[in-house]
Order: structure tokens, then C-alpha cells, then sequence
């Protein structure tokens, strides 16, 4: 078996990568290696230290290389890209199965203190903003098979704000309440998508 997971990254989510693909090395038998693949000669740096004889990683454009894969993990990179549309339809010859994993950040709460969407534009690099419909609308339209999908809660992340502190009890007691209602209402949330 082979992985990927790939795609523009910056800071810690250039570590999560690295911890991402070290954590499923861990986990799987000796036969599966692993590749990462990024455009950022910064992400390269940080994790080929990390490499080895199973984990490998690759400064290149995925979308260039002659390759195939079981399975690649697109982990926080649709919402950075510019033409996320071209990039997914590039990539989806190149593998059996894609595990997306993306920030909903659509929500009622989100639009009522307004200034979170620039927030995540200027901190995070995010150009894109999704709800669940509108990722899973995303990936139909685009040829994918959607297979399962489930919302991943943030309420465990450290949190910067104020505001963000306080709503994760609501979030939590939401949640258990109405899955659907809370992601829509309260925001705080990503979603993970198997697809292929």
C-alpha cells in the first residue's frame, strides 16, 4: 500500500504532515511506504528530516508526476487553493481512494461575528469557506464517488479567542444533540470525506 498526502503548507500545518504520515507508518505493516508531496521548499525541509527507508517525501507538483497510489490524504489543503476545482479533477487519476479533510466554516455563528472569515484568510491562507453540502456538492460535481463521510469536532484544538473558548461547551452538548444543527449553527467543525 502506498499514501500522499500532499499540498500547500505552512508553519504547523507543516509539522502536521509530517506527524500525519509518521502516525500511519506506525500503524501499518512494513510493507506500505509513504510519500509526501508538497510545492513549499519550507514543508520539504521540515519533513525530510523525518524520512525514511518507508517514509519519503518529494518537492513537486503532484499533479506532474507519473504516479498512483492506494490511497491520498488531502489534509487542510482545498481551502488554500485558487482553482481547487482543476486541482481535484488533476488528482483524481491519481489514486483508488482520497481521504479529504476539510474545514466547515459556513456557520450561522461564523456570519454573525463577521470578521472570522478574514481571520482565517489572513492567519490560515484560506480562500475558500464550505459547509458540509457544499464540499460534498463539490466532490460529486467533480466525478467523485463520495463513500462515507463524518464531522471531525475542534473542541479539543487550543483556542486563541475569547469567543472561541466559550462556545465549546455549547458545541460539545449541540453536538450530541443534533450533528447537522450544531456544525450549522455553531461552526467549530471539519469534515472528513472518503471518496474515489
Amino acid at each position: 500500500m502506498s499514501a500522499h498526502t500532499g499540498g500547500p503548507h505552512e508553519g504547523q500545518r507543516d509539522q502536521s504532515t509530517c506527524r500525519v504520515l509518521r502516525l500511519l507508518q506506525s500503524q501499518m505493516n512494513d510493507a506500505c511506504t509513504f510519500w509526501g508531496y508538497d510545492i513549499s521548499p519550507q514543508a520539504m525541509q521540515m519533513c525530510k528530516e523525518r524520512g525514511n527507508e518507508r517514509l519519503h517525501f518529494k518537492l513537486a507538483d503532484i499533479r506532474q508526476e507519473d504516479i498512483f497510489f492506494d490511497l491520498i490524504l488531502m489534509l487542510d489543503v482545498v481551502e488554500h487553493l485558487e482553482n481547487y476545482f482543476s486541482f481535484l479533477r488533476d488528482i483524481k487519476p491519481k489514486s483508488h481512494y482520497k481521504l479529504f479533510h476539510i474545514p466547515l466554516e459556513v456557520s450561522v455563528q461564523g456570519v454573525l461575528r463577521g470578521k472570522i472569515f478574514l481571520r482565517n484568510r489572513d492567519l490560515h491562507g484560506h480562500l475558500h469557506y464550505f459547509t458540509k453540502e457544499t464540499a460534498l456538492r463539490t466532490l460529486e460535481d467533480i466525478g467523485y464517488e463520495v463513500l462515507d463521510y463524518s464531522y471531525l469536532p475542534e473542541n479539543e484544538m487550543p483556542a486563541e479567542l475569547i469567543e472561541t473558548n466559550l462556545i465549546k461547551l455549547p458545541r460539545k452538548w449541540f453536538f450530541a444533540l443534533n450533528r447537522d444543527w450544531a456544525v450549522r449553527l455553531l461552526g467549530g467543525f471539519r469534515l472528513l470525506v472518503l471518496a474515489k
